[in-house]
């Protein structure tokens, strides 16, 4: 059951993940739930300063360590983001310190760029609405910091979320080291074709978020989840409609982050090794409308450098 959990691409990242971005502060749940998922056999989990799980997901791994299951630190693939009121040059490096004391560790083994926008110093809830709240993005200092963070030893690997192929081109012009991951929103309803086949060109590992559609929170949608596409091939290969998204992703060659605290579909999410879909499943999948469910819209503002979606996506939406 643990084998795609603990399955890597070749960039080192695990190929799935449980994702622990929940509404509202829940230590106590999400540090159960990530001590399940270790036992169930997930390895990679996904945090960020801004979802407050970090601190949870140290003491999962921490017990788990103490009770055996899983023999060291080195055993787990953390994953953390610079949240955007921490995207100034001078904000990152005290920004992953941060992290580390929340998590009570001495790396994360992935350290992101949340979002490609720069909020007010400490302006870390919603909504974003006041002229103040956003500030030019300074990508390469931003970057240059992130760099710092990894000749440091800090964060083994860094990369980015939520970056357009415009804005990679651009971060690819002056990197000295280039970003190992792109999160980004992946599903059978937001396929991310053009941006597979640049990150794929430029070596650029990735990492899905909401493969599922996001199904139940503020921002997602029920379009993935109630496709009857979808439903028809689950039905026909006797899988869940979950496991044929995840599936989906997982043979375009993406890594994926999935999110349920639930044991029994924990260990459901990990079963997409051992069997495929067919070439007309996969052509049945491809003719899908397309259409982004997270669109970022807290991030444009007349008041901000994204005035429109077409500017926070550079026309890829």
């Amino acid at each position: 059951m643990g084998a795609a959990g603990t399955e890597r691409a070749p960039c080192g990242l695990p190929r799935i993940g449980l994702g622990t971005a929940v509404q509202g502060p829940r230590p106590d749940p999400v540090r159960a739930a990530v001590l399940r998922a270790i036992q169930v056999g997930y390895r990679h989990f996904d945090t960020a300063a801004h979802y407050a799980t970090e601190a949870p997901i140290g003491e999962a791994a921490a017990e788990a360590v103490r009770a055996g299951v899983v023999a060291s630190r080195g055993d787990l693939f953390i994953t953390s983001k610079v949240w955007c009121a921490d995207n100034h040059p001078d904000r990152v490096l005290p920004a992953l310190r941060k992290t580390l004391s929340n998590l009570q560790m001495e790396y994360v083994d992935l350290y992101m760029v949340h979002w490609p926008v720069t909020m007010k110093a400490g302006r870390f809830t919603a909504p974003f609405t006041a002229p103040e709240d956003f500030e030019p993005f300074d990508m390469r200092g931003v970057w240059e910091a992130m760099e710092e963070c990894h000749r440091l030893g800090l964060a083994k690997s860094i990369g980015v979320c939520n970056f357009s192929c415009k804005k990679l081109e651009t971060l690819l012009s002056f990197a000295t080291i280039p970003p190992a991951v792109n999160q980004v929103e992946i599903n059978p309803v937001w396929q991310q074709r053009k941006l597979r086949e640049f990150c794929r060109e430029k070596g650029i590992q990735l990492c899905a978020y909401s493969p599922l559609g996001a199904k139940g929170t503020h921002w997602g949608s029920d379009s993935v989840m109630d496709s009857g596409v979808l439903h028809e091939i689950a039905k026909s290969k006797g899988k869940t409609v979950a496991q044929v998204c995840l599936r989906w992703v997982y043979e375009q060659g993406d890594c994926l982050i999935v999110k349920s605290f639930d044991e029994a579909r924990m260990k459901e999410n990990l079963d997409i090794v051992g069997w495929e879909l067919t070439e007309e499943e996969r052509q049945r999948i491809s003719k899908i409308p397309q259409r982004k469910i997270n669109q970022g819209r807290r991030y444009v503002s007349e008041h901000g450098p994204y005035k429109s979606l077409e500017e926070l996506w550079d026309g890829e939406i």
